[in-house]
Formats: C-alpha cells, sequence, structure tokens
C-alpha cells in the first residue's frame, strides 16, 4: 500500500526547505529580465511573475532560516563547525533583509505609479528595472554564499540534520 512518509520535526526540515529560497530568488532576474526586454503587452506579465517569484522566495528564506537555526542546535560544538555555523547564520541573516527590502522595493517599481498616476517614460523605467536587477545581483551573491557555508557545514565538515526513520 502507498505511504507517504512521515512528516520531518521542525528541526529536521532545514534540508527540505533550504533549496525552495535558493531556487526561486535565482531565477527571478530571468523574469526581470524578460521583462526589460519585452515589449509593453508582454511586459507586465513577466514582472509580476518576477514578483510572485520573489514573493515566495523571500517567505521562504524566513522559514529557511527559522528552520535552520533550530537544527543548528543540534551541531556539534567543534570550533570549526561553530565558526562556519556562525558565519552561515550571519550571511542567512542579511538574505532576510536584502530580500524583504528588494521585494518591497520592487512591488514599489511596478506598483507605485499607477497608484500615483506617474507616467513613467519606457526608457526610465527600463534603466529603474535595470538599477534594481544590479542591487538584485548583490543580495544574490549574499545568497550564494550563504549557501557555500551551509554546504561547507554539510560536505566538508559533515554535519546532518536528523532524519526520519520509517
Amino acid at each position: 500500500m502507498f505511504q507517504l512518509p512521515p512528516i520531518p520535526s521542525w528541526d529536521a526540515l532545514h534540508p527540505l526547505v533550504v533549496h525552495f529560497p535558493i531556487a526561486l530568488l535565482l531565477v527571478t532576474p530571468l523574469f526581470v529580465l524578460m521583462g526589460v526586454l519585452c515589449s509593453p503587452p508582454n511586459r507586465r506579465s513577466y514582472l509580476v511573475a518576477a514578483l510572485v517569484l520573489m514573493l515566495l522566495g523571500t517567505v521562504s528564506v524566513f522559514v529557511a532560516v527559522e528552520t535552520g537555526e533550530t537544527a543548528g542546535k543540534f551541531a556539534p560544538a567543534t570550533p570549526e563547525v561553530r565558526y562556519v555555523l556562525e558565519q552561515h547564520e550571519d550571511l542567512a541573516e542579511i538574505v532576510e533583509v536584502s530580500f524583504s527590502v528588494l521585494t518591497v522595493i520592487f512591488a514599489a517599481i511596478l506598483f507605485a505609479p499607477k497608484l500615483l498616476h506617474w507616467d513613467i517614460s519606457r526608457p526610465w523605467f527600463t534603466a529603474l528595472l535595470l538599477l534594481f536587477l544590479v542591487l538584485y545581483s548583490a543580495a544574490c551573491v549574499v545568497l550564494a554564499n550563504t549557501s557555500h557555508a551551509g554546504g561547507r557545514l554539510v560536505h566538508e565538515l559533515g554535519v546532518r540534520s536528523k532524519v526520519v526513520r520509517y
């Protein structure tokens, strides 16, 4: 008979949720770029899709950080693990703040002109989106460094979360 695996505890959930923000937030700029390159009728669809991905990615960052903080309490207390874990946690907090701010900024770029009845020309709007992508790229570098530190914990230092046996 088909049976679903047991739902892991909160402290064992980190390895399952951590990849969502990475994937969602790293694919988002492709949709922004498509919005920059497309003509006005299709532009809005790509930009709204980018905002949805960004919102989902940002929410999933918060879930990943919370599950990671719980899982981190069970990590071995060796000096090297503690150093890399602290680095991973510090970078994760920067990722939380960065993508939260970027999501608000992007939503403002998309919706403020209509709400405030501003008429922004296409070249200015495109320039604004390109500037946003530069800022977003910097946050993606921090996200990549955070991921790398997490990868070091698992693959180099052998830190593992609890595994549910069934």
